[in-house]
C-alpha cells in the first residue's frame, strides 16, 4: 500500500488524543500494556471483582487572583443487559463545587478518543483542576507526572465529569460475545455512555443542571450522537457541546482515490512550513486555503496522465510546504503525512509528529527514506500521562482499583466495529445538525490546531460550509488555535480555549 493509503487507514482506525497511536502491543499504554490477544480472556472465566466504591475527597487550590475549593468524587457506574447481566465498569473523576445551585450550575461530560483511550488527555492536559506540563520538543517519557494546579480549568463554570469508556483507564468489560462486541462499536459505545450520563445525573441529583458534552478527536465525532441518543432515549436535554480536533466524518478515505485526503491537508503543512520562520495565524493561510478548495483540487481529479495538471500542481505545492521541489514532483504534488513529516526536518534527520507537525524528534533510523518512528507527541507523552492519572487516583482521589490503568487500549482500536455498510460511512455532521434543528438554545463549538494532519481544520471547515446559510449554521462556529491535535498543550492556545467556552456557558 501507498504511504498515503496507509496514512487514511491510520486515519480511520484513529482519530486520536486522543487520538489514534500506532496499533501495536506497545501502544497499550506504557503501564503494564497487554497484547491484543488478551481481549479475549475475558471471555472465560469468573467475574472480576468490582471496582471501588465511589470515594469523594475535598480539595482547595491556590490559582492566579482566586483559590478553587472543589469536591471530587471518584467511582463505578455499572451497566447492565438483559436479564440485569453485567456489561461494564465505568470509572469516572467527577469534580463539583460544592453548595452550588443546582439549577444553574452547568455539569460537563468529558471524552476523548482513539476508540481506546482513557478521558486523562482532556483531564490533566486541558480542563481539569490539575495538570502536567505536555507540550514541546522536550516533552518525553521521562518528563515529570507531577500534577500541578491548572490555572486554565474549566471549574470556575462548570463542574466536569471525566468517563472513561469500557476498557480504557480503569474501566473493565464484565460482558462476553456479542454483548461485548457490542460495547466496542460506534453504536454500542454511544448507547453505553449515554447510559453512564443519564445514572451519574440521576446517582448525583444534576437531571436540572444545563448539561454539555465535551469531546477531542473520535470522542469529538462521538458527542454529536451522544447528544441525540440522551434526547431521544435517555431524557436529557444537552445545552451545548465543545468537539475538539473532531473527526465528524470517518467516510470518504479510500486508498484508491480520494482527493480531499491531499486537499484538507494542504493548509496544515503550509502552516508548519511557515512555522518554521515565525508565528502563524489561520489568517496567514488564506492563499493555501484557496488555492487548495479550488486549482489544487480540480488539478488532483484531472489525474496523473495529465502532465500540464501535475506540473502544476507539484509547483505550488512546493511552494506552500517547502519541500525540494524534486522530491514533490516526484510525488506528482501529492504528498501524504509520512512523506511530509520525514522531509520537513530532513536536513537536521528529525521526524515530525502526525499529532503537531511542528513538534519533531531525532530519526532512530535516518539512513531509511520513510523510517517508521513512535509518533514523538503521542508516545513521547504516554508515559507521564499514564503516571499522572495514576498518582491523582492513589494520593488526591484514594481511589485505588487492584487492576492495571489503561492510558490506550490497543484491543479496543484493533476490534472496533464502525458499523460501516458500503452506503453508510459513519459521520456525525447529521447528529449535530439535527441537534441543533430541534433545541434553538443549544449551540455547538468547534476547535482545531494549525498543525493537526490526523483531523485537520480543513476539513471540518469544508463539512460546515456544506451547512446552508440559517440559523443552524449560525450556532455551529469553527475556531483554530496554533497548535497541533492536542493544540491545548500550547499555553497562550489553551487559555484561549477557557475563554471560548467559558463564553459559550454564558451564552454570548
Amino acid at each position: 500500500m501507498s504511504s498515503s493509503g496507509i496514512d487514511r487507514r491510520r486515519a480511520l482506525s484513529l482519530a486520536g488524543l486522543a487520538l489514534v497511536g500506532s496499533a501495536t502491543a506497545a501502544d497499550a499504554q506504557g503501564r503494564n500494556p497487554a497484547p491484543p490477544s488478551a481481549a479475549k480472556s475475558d471471555d472465560a472465566g469468573p467475574e472480576p471483582a468490582r471496582l471501588p466504591s465511589d470515594v469523594t475527597t475535598h480539595h482547595a487550590i491556590d490559582l492566579p487572583g482566586r483559590t478553587l475549593r472543589f469536591d471530587a468524587t471518584a467511582g463505578v457506574i455499572r451497566l447492565t443487559g438483559e436479564s440485569n447481566a453485567p456489561r461494564a465498569d465505568l470509572a469516572f473523576i467527577a469534580y463539583q463545587l460544592p453548595g452550588a445551585e443546582r439549577v444553574r450550575r452547568p455539569v460537563t461530560f468529558a471524552f476523548n478518543g482513539g476508540p481506546g483511550f482513557s478521558s486523562a488527555w482532556l483531564n490533566i492536559g486541558a480542563v481539569g483542576p490539575w495538570r502536567i506540563p505536555l507540550g514541546g520538543d522536550a516533552a518525553g517519557p521521562s518528563s515529570s507526572p507531577e500534577p500541578m494546579a491548572n490555572a486554565e480549568t474549566w471549574l470556575d463554570f462548570t463542574d466536569l465529569v471525566f468517563i472513561d469508556p469500557a476498557g480504557t483507564g480503569y474501566s473493565r468489560v464484565l460482558a462476553r460475545d456479542e454483548a461485548r462486541r457490542r460495547l466496542w462499536s460506534v453504536a454500542g459505545d454511544i448507547e453505553s455512555l449515554a447510559v453512564a450520563i443519564r445514572r451519574w445525573l440521576d446517582r448525583f441529583d444534576r437531571d436540572v443542571s444545563p448539561k454539555y458534552l465535551l469531546g477531542e478527536s473520535y470522542g469529538g465525532f462521538r458527542v454529536p450522537r451522544l447528544a441525540r441518543e440522551l434526547a431521544a432515549n435517555q431524557g436529557t436535554g444537552i445545552s451545548g457541546m465543545v468537539l475538539i480536533s473532531p473527526a465528524l466524518d470517518l467516510g470518504g478515505r479510500s486508498s484508491a482515490f480520494d482527493p480531499f485526503y491531499h486537499v484538507t491537508r494542504l493548509p496544515s503543512m503550509a502552516a508548519a512550513a511557515r512555522a518554521a520562520k515565525g508565528p502563524v495565524t489561520r489568517a496567514d493561510l488564506a492563499d493555501v486555503e484557496r488555492y487548495a478548495a479550488t486549482d489544487y483540487l480540480l488539478d488532483v481529479t484531472r489525474g496523473e496522465r495529465d502532465a500540464d495538471a501535475v506540473a502544476r500542481r507539484s509547483a505550488r505545492v512546493a511552494e506552500f510546504t517547502s519541500l525540494d521541489p524534486v522530491l514533490v514532483r516526484r510525488y506528482h504534488g501529492l504528498i501524504s503525512n509520512t512523506v511530509f513529516l520525514h522531509e520537513l526536518d530532513r536536513a537536521r534527520n528529525r521526524v515530525g509528529s502526525i499529532y503537531d507537525a511542528t513538534i519533531t524528534s531525532a530519526d532512530p533510523f535516518p539512513l531509511d527514506t520513510l523510517s517508521s518512528t513512535p509518533d514523538p507527541v503521542l508516545e513521547g507523552l504516554k508515559a507521564p500521562v499514564s503516571s499522572a492519572m495514576v498518582e491523582i487516583y492513589r494520593t488526591r482521589l484514594n481511589w485505588r482499583p487492584d487492576s492495571d490503568y489503561r492510558l490506550q487500549n490497543a484491543a479496543v482500536n484493533h476490534q472496533w466495529d464502525y458499523d460501516t455498510g458500503l452506503w453508510n460511512a459513519p459521520q456525525s455532521m447529521s447528529a449535530m445538525r439535527t441537534t441543533l434543528a430541534l433545541d434553538p438554545r443549544a449551540s455547538a463549538l468547534i476547535v482545531h490546531g494549525l498543525f493537526d494532519l490526523i483531523t485537520p481544520y480543513f476539513g471540518t471547515q469544508l463539512l460546515l460550509d456544506q451547512v446552508p446559510e440559517s440559523d443552524v449554521a449560525v450556532r455551529m462556529r469553527l475556531s483554530v488555535h496554533s497548535g497541533g491535535h492536542m493544540f491545548y498543550t500550547n499555553d497562550a492556545s489553551r487559555a484561549a480555549l477557557r475563554d471560548e467556552v467559558a463564553r459559550l456557558f454564558a451564552g454570548s
